[in-house]
């Protein structure tokens, strides 16, 4: 019985430290803490953004093996799901933008000049598709 929870552990701690590995060189490869940094010209608080990370990292990780509830209004849902929807968005947008998919799309199908089309297609039929998987799927 010992071993079976050694193994457990161990597994666990194994498979924790992958998806960690993964993650750190996920955002490493796209270099979007010294991009953040230099965008917003805040460099002096480097320190800060990758304890942020990691802190975030961590509880999130913790949040998800809890089975927690927050009772939390509409209205205040409306701006962590705005946050939320901005992350996922920033991530991949970077991520498109480390692997130059847009231009390699575009020049591969012909739109060079309508890229700027292209791109808000892109956007809104996201935010779009969005809405209408939350207004309709999640009452139906």
């Amino acid at each position: 019985m010992i071993i079976k929870w050694i193994s457990l552990a161990f597994i666990g701690l194994a498979g924790g430290l992958i998806v960690g590995c993964g993650l750190v060189a996920f955002l490493s490869v796209l270099g979007i803490i010294p991009r953040l940094t230099q965008i917003s010209k805040t460099a002096k608080f480097i320190t800060l953004y990758e304890w942020a990370i990691v802190i975030g990292s961590l509880l999130g990780g913790w949040a998800q093996l809890r089975d927690i509830h927050f009772q939390l209004t509409s209205l205040l849902l409306i701006p962590i799901g705005l946050a939320c929807g901005i992350f996922v968005g920033m991530l991949a947008a970077a991520l498109t933008e480390v692997i130059n998919v847009i231009p390699i799309l575009a020049k591969r199908i012909g739109i060079e000049g309508h890229l700027i089309i292209a791109l808000m297609a892109i956007v809104f039929g996201k935010v779009f598709g969005s809405l209408f998987h939350w207004i309709y799927f999640i009452d139906h």
